[in-house]
């Protein structure tokens, strides 16, 4: 990922860093940028806004940090591919036949319809998966403190408390950001309250799981099968053709919109801490 840096007034071309330049070196960025691109859904794995070195300048940095709709479809689309290979062992079956067996009956699967799938985050990612996953025929349950039991419904959810989804899924499927209230969200004590075989994928930040519980699970046969980008792909979830498109096209127009010169771009949703707008309006 590269971060694009540059001054509201300035009509020079914005700068192009690498990974975490704050972090890495490349700290001549904090001194006197004001703006911060950052082409991701979410910013819970890059920076702590309260420690960024800016913070002890003159500049009132304005950081967009997020594109929340370019990575949503490729994230959904990952999630159910993995959902799929839980069902069906085709990865450890292709292994088998490039080292010349034919383990037909040990890789035999189950079908996901009339399975219940619990997803837990029902926001642009957690619903696309949920309306795909339907009309394989799976039941959809959900969780999440925000969406409202109408909404749920609207995309084909069936919106429950955790303590009643626990014991009802099959597989679990998690999309919330990772903060004090979703850390290890899914862990020893919750996964001794769900059904034993239980399949868990997670496309979304590492922390919301407890790995270890995963491991002792998946041992104990608890858990039947797990799948987790950056374990089983190398952080894959935004990583399409499309994707990358779509969040250069988000970023650079809010990047128009912040700098007052186009009636036609004009959303800011981006930007985490909107109190430093006020500075240039």
């Amino acid at each position: 990922m590269y971060f694009l840096y540059g001054l509201l007034e300035s009509t020079g071309p914005l700068k192009a860093v690498g990974q975490r330049p704050w972090a890495s070196g490349q700290g001549a960025l904090a001194p006197y940028s004001q703006l911060v691109l950052m082409p991701t859904i979410s910013y819970s794995n890059i920076f702590d806004l309260v420690t960024l070195p800016h913070r002890t300048t003159p500049y009132h940095a304005t950081h967009l940090p997020i594109t929340p709709g370019g990575n949503s479809i490729s994230a959904c689309e990952l999630t159910c591919i993995l959902i799929g290979a839980l069902a069906r062992p085709v990865v450890p079956a292709g292994q088998s036949m490039k080292e010349g067996r034919w383990d037909r009956k040990l890789y035999s699967g189950t079908e996901l319809y009339g399975k219940t799938l619990a997803v837990l985050g029902l926001g642009r990612i957690g619903r696309e998966v949920a309306i795909r996953m339907k009309t394989w025929g799976m039941k959809i349950i959900g969780y999440d403190p925000i969406t409202t039991e109408a909404e749920a419904k609207a995309v084909g959810i069936q919106k429950l408390s955790l303590e009643e989804i626990w014991p009802l899924a099959d597989y679990i499927t998690v999309h919330t950001p990772l903060i004090p209230a979703t850390r290890n969200l899914i862990s020893t004590e919750t996964l001794a309250k769900c059904k034993k075989g239980v399949k868990v994928v997670n496309v979304a930040r590492g922390g919301i799981i407890d790995e270890q519980a995963i491991i002792d699970a998946l041992e104990s046969g608890q858990v039947a099968g797990a799948a987790f980008d950056v374990v089983a792909t190398p952080h894959l979830g935004a990583s399409t053709a499309e994707a990358q498109v779509r969040v250069a096209v988000e970023v650079a127009e809010q990047f128009i919109a912040l700098n007052g010169t186009s009636p036609k771009y004009t959303s800011t949703a981006g930007v985490i801490n909107k109190e430093a707008l006020a500075h240039y309006q």
